[in-house]
């Protein structure tokens, strides 16, 4: 039996008028006995649910809510968890429910408003998959020339539309790249500047990858480059990598290799499940020691291969047996069953792997929490010195790039 139940109709007894013309059912809403309130949608739908205590915690008044700042500034010490509510209104004008609380305050909402941010399972998925984070495409080798998307570095510098969507690829697909850009060492810091800034590492803001004598990275010299993800070994990994092809190789080699770690992971998941289950459960020891210019550093994370989000989709994949340390502190049991999952990964990863050459003028820009990304060996000549510049960028100031252009787009509509 409910403990309290309201109900109420709107605009039952108003002639039809040319202000009204599209309402077929009434605006109302009722209380469960578990003080959650269900709103019946004007036009039909499946009914709206929401807890009342939520429904307190988000009230929109100017009281409750900085409209400048988008931010909850009342009930922010505690929340008012024993709020009940007195009665509930509606309003045919803009379409909102309004509650009257038992502690004096009042609560309006808009349909819209509550719609947007339904608990229906459809309605979350939809906004974690569209507006949290766009899905992402798994894709295996004999796929990358279908997943292959290419952009005019100048279209991608001066039309949103064109940001928007080469932003959207390295979410979705995991990489792109980016042509006839301009032979200058800017190139990465414009293309960083346009989505946000760029992230700075010990290696500095932008790098350099060229053969070095001495060199301090493996990257900085002319042997392969085994399959890895930058920066294992940072707790805030570097999101995506731009590397602007300024001199290539006219040696056979200095090919990029490249394979999608989540489809690697998911591979492996459905084939190997209790070798899947070692890498995503066991932490591994990642580290860098050295020096880069003045710059000292002593670098250590620890993290599985296979990082998987709260939502259970692939976060991040941890993989660079340069940087692999040789502490591995985990129970003595667990290190042989490692190493054999570890092995079926790396095989899998590099049976999937691409290459293909970039030319000068070419970015290359991938995900480097999922791209596994590599390069053929290759030689340097007096005349030839195969020359790279990157930089990276976080997925925050990606992720907020795309909403905010979405969000424009949206209005301009």
């Amino acid at each position: 039996m409910f403990a309290s139940q309201f109900k109420i109709n709107f605009l039952r007894n108003l002639p039809i008028s040319r202000y009204y013309p599209t309402y077929k059912r009434l605006l109302s809403a009722s209380l469960t006995e578990g003080n959650v309130v269900v709103v019946q949608q004007p036009n039909g739908g499946e009914p709206l649910q929401f807890p009342s205590v939520w429904l307190r915690d988000n009230c929109q008044c100017s009281e409750c809510f900085h409209d400048n700042t988008k931010s909850r500034q009342a009930n922010w010490k505690r929340i008012n968890v024993e709020s009940r509510i007195r009665s509930i209104n509606g309003s045919h004008e803009n379409n909102a429910l309004t509650i009257d609380w038992q502690d004096d305050h009042k609560s309006t909402f808009t349909l819209a408003w509550l719609q947007d941010r339904d608990f229906a399972p459809a309605n979350r998925k939809r906004y974690i998959e569209e507006v949290y984070k766009p899905t992402y495409q798994l894709w295996a080798k004999s796929e990358f020339q279908n997943v292959l998307r290419t952009f005019e570095f100048k279209d991608v510098m001066t039309q949103d539309k064109v940001l928007l969507e080469w932003l959207e690829s390295l979410a979705i697909q995991g990489f792109s790249i980016i042509k006839n850009s301009p032979h200058n060492v800017t190139v990465v810091r414009q293309l960083a500047d346009r989505i946000g800034y760029i992230k700075r590492t010990t290696y500095g803001e932008e790098f350099e990858v060229k053969s070095k004598d001495n060199a301090r990275n493996y990257a900085y010299m002319m042997t392969p480059l085994p399959l890895h993800t930058d920066m294992p070994y940072y707790e805030y990994k570097a999101g995506i990598n731009i590397l602007h092809c300024l001199v290539q190789s006219q040696s056979q080699g200095g090919s990029n290799l490249m394979a999608d770690g989540f489809y690697i992971a998911e591979k492996l998941r459905k084939e190997f499940p209790k070798l899947f289950e070692i890498l995503v459960k066991t932490p591994v020891d990642w580290y860098d020691i050295g020096k880069d210019g003045d710059m000292s550093f002593h670098n250590i994370w620890r993290a599985p291969t296979i990082c998987l989000d709260v939502d259970g989709r692939y976060h991040r994949i941890n993989e660079n047996s340069t940087k692999r340390d040789s502490h591995f502190t985990v129970p003595l049991k667990q290190v042989a069953p490692w190493y054999e999952a570890y092995d079926k990964f790396v095989e899998l990863a590099y049976a999937e792997a691409v290459d293909f050459k970039t030319a000068p003028g070419d970015v290359f820009v991938f995900n480097n929490l999922r791209m596994l990304h590599g390069r053929t060996a290759y030689e340097d000549s007096p005349a030839n010195k195969r020359h790279l510049i990157g930089a990276y960028v976080d997925w925050d100031i990606i992720y907020s790039k795309i909403r905010i252009i979405r969000s424009k787009n949206a209005i301009n509509c």
